[in-house]
């Protein structure tokens, strides 16, 4: 289970979060917002693409009411964005659809952090599982998904 994944990457690199663990679904940035008690754009969502050579993940991590801007995307990583097949979520991320985070995610795994998170004091990233969040400051966040870099990559959802 990946919230067990999330648990080890935590404790190893001596981060004090606490996981939340919720009795319904957080999967989506509606049900986690209603879990969490918050609006959905606190819910930090992370988006799963291949990179050129399809062998990894790109993960970016966005506002819940973002979405992917091609344009943007194409200009900064030089490519159009192929979100990852659900057969290939799992293997490349090391989480299962739902619960795809920014924690304990296998080597080859780059992480980015969209700018639309910014606006906010915490944010509530899941941390693993399809019924999990754990809330966190942008620097928290930057400093425990080991991001490469904050990108503006995104637009608001109509």
């Amino acid at each position: 289970m990946s919230v067990e994944i999330v648990r080890k990457y935590f404790k190893e690199n001596n981060i004090e979060k606490e996981i939340l663990e919720f009795p319904v679904s957080s999967a989506t940035v509606e049900l986690a917002a209603q879990a969490v008690g918050v609006e959905p754009a606190r819910i930090a969502k992370t988006l799963s693409f291949y990179t050129k050579e399809k062998d990894a993940a790109i993960l970016i991590v966005t506002a819940g009411d973002m979405k992917i801007d091609n344009s943007k995307f194409k200009h900064f990583f030089g490519m159009k964005a192929k979100m990852l097949t659900k057969e290939d979520v799992e293997p490349l991320t090391g989480h299962a659809i739902g619960g795809v985070c920014p924690f304990g995610n296998p080597e080859h795994t780059s992480v980015y952090l969209d700018i639309s998170l910014k606006r906010f004091d915490t944010v509530f990233p899941a941390a693993g599982g399809a019924n999990t969040a754990a809330e966190m400051t942008c620097d928290e966040l930057e400093k425990y998904s080991r991001s490469k870099e904050w990108i503006d990559v995104c637009k608001q959802m109509q």
